[in-house]
């Protein structure tokens, strides 16, 4: 990701979106496909090469059961 034009803080929520989906003990390919999305759509916002908006984020949270506060604190 160093080669991402966002804010140390879009990193961070990155970072966290990567440590939930780990935590929630699933591939990138779960998560997909509860997306409807390919997986390389996951891939891409893993690596910041995607811009992930805050309804997306909601998104997330649900899948992963975290709050949206813990991708944004």
């Amino acid at each position: 990701m160093a080669d991402s034009i966002y804010t140390k803080e879009y990193r961070n929520v990155v970072k966290r979106l990567k440590e939930a989906r780990l935590n929630a003990g699933l591939k990138q390919e779960d998560v997909a496909v509860k997306l409807g999305k390919p997986q390389s759509y996951v891939s891409k916002i893993e690596r910041g090469e995607r811009r992930v908006d805050i309804a997306e984020i909601k998104i997330f949270a649900k899948i992963y059961q975290k709050t949206i506060d813990f991708f944004i604190k």
